[in-house]
């Protein structure tokens, strides 16, 4: 049986909110003073999680605020404001994936991205943090008009990059998302912390010998 370290990697693949960018919506809402249960609680009436991935599927904020704000009028100033604050949601980087980040492109290691990210807000992110623009090629969802785990995603990043997914591993912090690369035959990583992930990935064989 074939362990994982004679697994020979191609290259490497990372999701970006929280892998590589801290992010957590409710930072949008704590100024106003609301508590986490009361955040909790407004992002359940307003189905936010499934609103939210519309965004990352390529609907514009301006006509997703109006949608939720039609079907919870009292609400329009709290959902509006996740527009207008979007950017307070992400607190900066995750330093130590950062480190293997760079770790593996000192080793030449080919480095990609999938990231289900509204295309109105990458390219703010990438211009506020540069480490995101060294990757070989980006997909983001919101570009794409798909989202993760839809198989196509990651088969559009395969087909840019030339890649064969049995020779890749992709990272992500969701369970489904890691799941959803493994269906098309890349190898995944479940990320918990950085720590771990340097772990997981000294399993595999990656190009030019190269260690994190």
């Amino acid at each position: 049986m074939m362990n994982t370290s004679d697994i020979a990697l191609d290259a490497v693949i990372f999701d970006i909110g929280n892998v590589l960018l801290d992010w957590d919506a409710r930072r949008v809402y704590r100024p106003l003073g609301m508590s986490d249960d009361e955040i909790a609680a407004f992002f359940e009436r307003v189905n936010f999680s499934d609103w939210n991935l519309e965004q990352d599927r390529g609907r514009t904020f301006a006509d997703g605020v109006e949608a939720l704000a039609t079907e919870f009028p009292q609400a329009r100033d709290l959902i509006a404001r996740y527009d207008t604050h979007w950017i307070e949601s992400v607190s900066g980087p995750i330093q130590g994936t950062v480190d293997v980040l760079n770790a593996l492109i000192a080793a030449e290691v080919p480095v990609h991205a999938i990231t289900n990210f509204s295309a109105e807000k990458y390219p703010g992110e990438a211009e506020r943090w540069p480490f995101l623009n060294q990757f070989g090629v980006t997909i983001v969802s919101g570009e794409e008009m798909v989202i993760k785990p839809n198989p196509a995603i990651y088969q559009i990043l395969l087909e840019r990059a030339g890649l064969v997914a049995e020779r890749t591993v992709f990272i992500d912090d969701s369970p489904k998302n890691v799941e959803g690369a493994r269906a098309v035959g890349m190898h995944a990583i479940h990320f918990t912390t950085p720590a771990d992930l340097r772990e997981a990935l000294r399993m595999f064989d990656l190009p030019n010998g190269a260690t994190v």
